[in-house]
């Protein structure tokens, strides 16, 4: 079977079928358009995007009146980094935009893959953090731009 498109995501889908199929990614994943994945249940899917979207967990890949198969997103390795002042966020939100590193917000919560270096600087800063596997809805993705 090869997924052209999404169906639609389970948190929006008015009507479910019985039966649901797990296919398990990395968050990084999420950005591949092509793929070939194995569900839960041991069968092997193509995936090919036609549409230019990243996948997120939930989507719904494929459904028929008895059978779904829906993206789940593994738990990452992440720095939960909670600033205390706008002070402190801007200091390290500066930081981290220095080192090119990827962030995803939550709430007041701003969320990185874990890495030994910022959890160093974290520290230096005497920002509150915690380490933690957490499940992200979408995929960590660079901004693009150059120093030319």
């Amino acid at each position: 079977m090869i997924i052209e498109k999404v169906v639609g995501n389970v948190s929006t889908l008015g009507k479910r079928a019985p039966h649901v199929e797990c296919v398990y990614l990395e968050s990084d994943h999420l950005v591949k358009r092509i793929q070939r994945v194995v569900t839960d249940h041991g069968n092997e899917i193509g995936i090919r995007i036609k549409e230019n979207r990243d996948l997120v967990d939930g989507d719904v890949l494929y459904m028929d009146e008895k059978n779904m198969i829906v993206i789940s997103v593994k738990e990452d390795d992440l720095l939960t980094i909670m600033p205390t002042s706008i002070r402190q966020m801007g200091e390290i939100a500066h930081q981290l935009g220095n080192r090119h590193l990827p962030a995803q917000f939550e709430g007041n919560e701003m969320l990185v893959q874990y890495d030994y270096l910022v959890e160093e600087l974290l520290q230096q800063l005497e920002v509150p953090y915690k380490r933690e596997k957490r499940k992200v809805k979408k995929a960590f993705r660079h901004i693009g731009h150059s120093h030319d």
